[in-house]
């Protein structure tokens, strides 16, 4: 017993100046060989899905350190110098052993928490790395974004500036005049869409501060149906307030650029010469917008998607042009701003997209 309690011992020591940013599973199979003396050692990270190994092992050691992690089970054959135990952190089972050789069951209970212990810190360490990794990539990636779109502005104004000057010069023939008005619409596409993508990086950034104003929401929402009278030409738009003097606490380009989307799609998706409804109400402690448009319902298993960057509903993506980047834009518009979106869709009641922004800084006109 003094033995092994010196061995116990050493083996406590060498594990806390364990490198944790490495794998510990090949060190503490080592460790347990050197030190302890065992015949075989065998460990399961369950996190990793890994079996580290050394000694002596038939086929069936896996199946049967598998079996020890999900039914969390422990057990001693001293008739073979065998002992089995799953690997806890409190009640939960994140691997197990199996040890060959001379151990006394508390022993084993104490090198199996000793192993628990070890494999939590460097599960903890590696998702914190992840997750820095990933915060440092999503800024990198931000970032990118900003400078390509802030790029993309320059050659757009000065295309345009050529096709406006070629129009102004005259002398063209039809055809000519139909590819400048043609090369005008599409560069308003992708100016658009730069813009968006500059929307984007800005509220995605971690340093990102909304320019809150109180803002009227009816000029707001005459100003977005203005903007987009080309693609809403032919729809019936109705705009409805529950309150006609009713402002907003909020940053207006932003919320503009929810509004402006939200209706756009209304325009892209709805029945030719059906309604689109925009409807702005106060729920407890929220501002509810809605547009609603009678058109393709989406399928239930897009609905969660929609909001996510790039992502288009398979049934309409061939046949409405589009980036899928402007919805997802919405959304972290109304969450920059404490709130949220959604939407409801169904063949018979057609399609609502709702924007839901916190009360608070509601004002009544003249306040």
């Amino acid at each position: 017993m003094v033995e092994e309690a010196g061995r116990l011992h050493a083996f406590t020591l060498r594990i806390t100046h364990l490198d944790v940013h490495r794998e510990p599973g090949p060190q503490l199979a080592s460790l347990l060989m050197q030190i302890c003396g065992f015949e075989s050692v065998a460990i399961l990270d369950a996190d990793l899905d890994k079996v580290y190994a050394m000694g002596d092992w038939g086929p069936e050691m896996e199946d049967a350190l598998r079996s020890t992690y999900f039914f969390a089970s422990a057990g001693d054959e001293p008739e073979i110098g065998l002992s089995r135990r799953a690997l806890r952190i409190g009640e939960l089972a994140i691997g197990s052993m199996m040890l060959r050789g001379e151990l006394s069951p508390p022993a084993c209970d104490s090198i199996a928490s000793l192993i628990a212990i070890t494999f939590d810190r460097y599960h903890s360490l590696a998702n914190v790395s992840r997750t820095e990794s990933a915060r440092q990539a999503e800024q990198l990636r931000t970032t990118v974004l900003d400078s390509l779109a802030h790029a993309y502005k320059t050659p757009l104004t000065a295309i345009r500036a050529a096709t406006s000057g070629l129009q102004a010069m005259g002398g063209l023939t039809g055809g000519q005049d139909d590819l400048v008005r043609l090369i005008d619409e599409q560069i308003q596409t992708l100016n658009d869409l730069t813009t968006r993508l500059l929307m984007t990086a800005r509220i995605e950034s971690r340093n990102v501060a909304l320019h809150k104003r109180p803002v009227a929401v009816r000029p707001l929402l005459d100003d977005v149906v203005a903007m987009l009278a080309d693609s809403l030409d032919g729809f019936e738009v109705e705009v409805k307030l529950e309150r006609e003097a009713m402002t907003i606490c909020c940053d207006e380009e932003l919320l503009e650029s929810l509004l402006t989307q939200y209706v756009d799609n209304a325009g892209k998706f709805a029945v030719p010469g059906s309604k689109i409804t925009i409807e702005v109400v106060e729920r407890r402690q929220q501002v509810v917008f809605s547009v609603h448009n009678f058109g393709p319902s989406i399928a239930p298993e897009d609905q969660e998607r929609v909001f996510d960057r790039y992502f288009r509903c398979a049934a309409t993506a061939h046949r409405i042009p589009g980036t899928g980047v402007g919805l997802s834009v919405a959304r972290q518009v109304a969450r920059a701003h404490g709130g949220d979106v959604w939407l409801a869709s169904d063949p018979v009641t057609g399609t609502t997209f709702f924007a839901s922004l916190p009360k608070e800084g509601s004002l009544p006109m003249g306040a």
